[in-house]
């Protein structure tokens, strides 16, 4: 008997909260579905242009991104690829060679001035 009793009492205060709870004056309405970005119709380049120069002992790649150079990839006839980058934007390039270095961290611009 008492199990019912407390399981009626709390049945009776659920609605009476929720009765409470629904008022016109507390509502928000519900948002929307979000905005798509605009489409890319400025005529910036995602991808880079790569412009392939073939050398008598070597073969160089330089990829610029907005006209910008940003990395010289360089297969010469005996020996390793090299890259030169612009690693911090300042317009020199840094060499690297070994594997390690090679390796892809992502980097993004966030302040230009």
């Amino acid at each position: 008997m008492k199990k019912l009793l407390i399981s009626l009492i709390l049945l009776i205060a659920s609605t009476v909260v929720m009765v409470g709870n629904s008022s016109s004056g507390d509502l928000e309405p519900i948002p929307g579905p979000s905005e798509l970005p605009d489409r890319l119709e400025s005529g910036e380049n995602i991808e880079p242009d790569v412009t392939i120069i073939h050398k008598d002992d070597s073969v160089v790649e330089e990829y610029r991104l907005n006209g910008k150079l940003y990395m010289v990839k360089v297969t010469p006839a005996v020996g390793p690829v090299y890259y030169l980058k612009d690693i911090d934007g300042n317009g020199e390039m840094e060499l690297t060679r070994y594997e390690l270095e090679d390796l892809p961290v992502p980097q993004w611009v966030l302040f230009t001035w």
